[in-house]
């Protein structure tokens, strides 16, 4: 039976989507395992979107179908991907975890691997924050938090101002308007570091 890992991602003007889309090949590296993209749903008002000039840049992820609470029940191993607002996860994050509960009260998320990327405007906007506090919510939901171990070294370069820590992979949205290769790469690590260990854990308690 296949390792399942499923990435629930909110973006906004894109950024976080490329960043999902290299941990998703991070993942699909690892053999016997699979993956699934989900984002969590708008909460913005459509006017406001076209006005902020995000409803264009939507468009590039608007194939990606809208996850449901139940369907995070499913997986082995979830990576979660956010920007940041004020040093935390975005509202659309919280609003879609929060309608976890009914599930976790069952104890539908304890065992399973959970994981976080994020992104922010600027070089110390709460990239770090952001994932970490977002770990609070994975320990209460009992899932086993798997970070980036420095085995990736790219998250050590001194040659670029880079995303990127122990915590997971992030990416700063600046002008270019995509993560850097750099990002990109600590954002596969990422992926494939957290099928390996979701696989390996679901191989040890079916032995």
């Amino acid at each position: 039976m296949k390792t399942g890992v499923l990435i629930v991602f909110y973006s906004m003007y894109g950024h976080i989507h490329a960043m999902a889309e290299a941990v998703a090949e991070g993942v699909r590296a690892v053999e016997g395992v699979e993956v699934t993209l989900l984002q969590v749903p708008e909460l913005v008002p459509p006017a406001v979107l076209e006005k902020s000039g995000a409803a264009e840049k939507r468009k590039a992820f608007a194939h990606i179908p809208v996850a449901k609470p139940e369907q995070l029940t499913e997986p082995d191993a979830i990576i979660f991907g956010t920007p940041t607002r004020y040093g935390n996860m975005c509202g659309q994050m919280r609003n879609f975890v929060d309608q976890l509960g009914p599930f976790w009260a069952k104890g539908a998320f304890e065992n399973k691997v959970g994981s976080v990327f994020s992104s922010s405007n600027t070089q110390h906007g709460g990239q770090e924050t952001t994932i970490t506090s977002f770990h609070t919510t994975l320990f209460h939901l009992g899932m086993i938090v798997v970070g980036v171990p420095y085995s990736e070294t790219r998250q050590m370069t001194m040659d670029e101002i880079t995303g990127g820590s122990p915590y997971g992979a992030s990416t700063i949205a600046g002008a270019e308007g995509r993560p850097s290769e750099n990002e990109l790469a600590i954002a596969r690590f990422q992926g494939r570091h957290v099928a390996a260990v979701a696989a390996a854990f679901k191989r040890g308690r079916n032995a």
